[in-house]
């Protein structure tokens, strides 16, 4: 079997990125690039490839642990600090990004939001806190697993924005199943939410339900 140094130069992923840049490369491209070498005679790109297929994609990759990437045969310490590294410096880069970025629409939060919430298996609850000019000061996970009012409480959806002053908030979860459409529970913690955040005098803009490609606005639907 050749090695990855025996390739034509343009089939090889890290002469591929520097002529034509990163967006050319498919996953499994890139991931071979962080992770270098192979190993059990397989080339880093099927390693690559079996890694992806194992953990179900990148995501899946990423919230892994540490012990989980270990049982995958051919990732020693070394790889597993570069691939933690790799989504690390990723979410930092983002984080930034957010900084800038000012959330007054349903689709900036939808672009946003739908790479780190696509593909997840469960239904996610996150809060946005946002400052006088509509810029992130954190977000913030409330809670993980199906939505009820159990969980999305206003005591545990205002906590943190109370604490650092926010403006108003913006609420984002994901429908696992890829249609955003609004359940009635959505709807009525939607609405029990809003009281408070009047109450509270703290503005709730959206609550924004992420689907795959696609999205759904309370606001924009009138439904708040």
């Amino acid at each position: 079997m050749k090695s990855v140094r025996e390739w034509p130069e343009f089939e090889r992923p890290r002469e591929r990125l520097l002529k034509e840049g990163a967006e050319s490369l498919s996953d499994a491209q890139l991931l071979a690039i962080i992770l270098r070498t192979g190993s059990n005679k397989k080339t880093v790109i099927d390693t690559a490839m079996e890694l992806i297929s194992r953990f179900g994609g990148l995501k899946g990759i990423e919230e892994a642990s540490t012990k989980e990437l270990k049982s995958f045969k051919g990732l020693g310490n070394a790889k597993i600090a570069q691939i933690k590294a790799a989504f690390e410096l990723g979410r930092r880069v983002l984080s930034h990004t957010f900084q800038k970025q000012i959330f007054n629409s349903a689709s900036i939060v939808y672009n946003y939001f739908f790479p780190i919430l696509n593909g997840l298996k469960k239904e996610v609850f996150i809060t946005l806190l946002l400052d006088t000019k509509l810029k992130l000061i954190r977000h913030v996970k409330v809670s993980e697993g199906i939505l009820n009012q159990s969980l999305i409480h206003p005591r545990e959806v205002f906590k943190e924005a109370v604490k650092e002053s926010a403006f108003a908030i913006i609420l984002i979860h994901n429908h696992p199943s890829g249609d955003p459409t609004p359940s009635e529970q959505d709807i009525e913690i939607t609405k029990k939410l809003k009281q408070a955040s009047e109450i509270l005098e703290i503005s709730l803009l959206d609550h924004v339900i992420i689907g795959n490609g696609k999205y759904f606005s309370m606001k924009e639907n009138k439904i708040i």
